[in-house]
């Protein structure tokens, strides 16, 4: 398990057992204590809070209580909450695919997340607030290759083969890929490189360039910082790595990639969860329709006279 999985499961076990400790007075959890209605009351508390937290929160909460009762009590009576079933099979996208078995039943709705990519003047706006070619290299990763910031701050200069116009990236899972790079990036890259990049330095591509930690790896607190400055100075509230990485993934789809090159750009393992990516209005629709059209032009049947 990565390091921040490892973090959240930790912290969503942490918030269980307090609100055991708050419900229940006491800080032992033994297998008795344990009944069908304990992870429905955790639910239910969770949504009854003002203000409650994300529906995504409440489901990976109650989740992770629920593996970790049944990896300490396997014979634990709260593993089926009365009125649930354990899982149940989901049927994959338009159809496609075999079945799979979902996650518990045990969760609250979860609203459809509408993240509306950037327009070009937005990026351009805020492409402009920056200097350094360092940060405008961890920009252009996010912006035109759909890099996870976590897979930014993992690089290293070995990663990145500028005389192939290649990178290697090491996703969730620790999974590698191989992406093109383009001409931009790999000259912002070059140049950060060979007039930015701290000497000596630390085995990451991008280190800190100012202060007590010069030359060591940017991390994710240094990330958030940075574009938290930039969208105060350039004005754009909604500017932050993942709704680049929304953006580009439209960018790519408006711009005629298949869904299965851009799920392999993404380092995604379904294609569900491209899909998720991939916002078409009915412009686009229109305008990809007559793109196509144009190119495949078949002659009509002559009618009978």
């Amino acid at each position: 398990m990565a390091n921040t999985s490892l973090r959240i499961y930790a912290y969503n076990l942490l918030h269980f057992v307090r609100w055991w400790e708050s419900f229940h007075h006491t800080g032992d959890i033994a297998k008795a204590d344990l009944t069908e209605s304990t992870l429905l009351d955790y639910l239910r508390f969770q949504s009854e809070l003002q203000p409650p937290p994300s529906a995504s929160t409440i489901n990976d909460r109650v989740a992770d209580a629920d593996r970790a009762i049944r990896a300490e009590f396997p014979d634990a009576p709260c593993q089926v909450a009365q009125g649930f079933q354990q899982s149940f099979l989901r049927r994959k996208p338009m159809g496609l695919g075999r079945q799979r078995v979902a996650m518990s039943r045990l969760r609250v709705r979860e609203p459809r997340l509408n993240i509306v990519p950037l327009s070009v003047d937005e990026v351009a706006r805020f492409w402009s607030s920056f200097r350094y070619a360092r940060d405008l290299a961890i920009v252009g990763l996010m912006l035109m290759h759909g890099l996870r910031s976590g897979e930014v701050l993992a690089l290293n200069p070995e990663d990145v083969l500028l005389s192939e116009a290649q990178l290697r990236v090491r996703g969730k899972g620790n999974k590698l890929r191989y992406l093109p790079l383009a001409p931009e990036t790999t000259q912002l890259i070059d140049h950060y490189l060979r007039l930015e990049r701290p000497n000596p330095c630390s085995a990451a591509l991008f280190a800190v360039l100012k202060g007590p930690a010069r030359g060591t790896r940017m991390t994710p607190a240094g990330i958030r910082s940075l574009f938290r400055h930039h969208r105060s100075t350039s004005g754009i509230q909604l500017a932050n790595p993942h709704r680049f990485r929304h953006t580009f993934a439209c960018d790519m789809v408006r711009a005629g990639m298949s869904l299965p090159a851009l799920m392999q750009l993404m380092g995604h393992a379904d294609i569900e969860t491209t899909l998720r990516y991939v916002q078409v209005t009915p412009q686009d629709v229109y305008l990809q329709y007559a793109r196509a059209v144009t190119q495949c032009i078949r002659p009509l049947p002559r009618s009978a006279s």
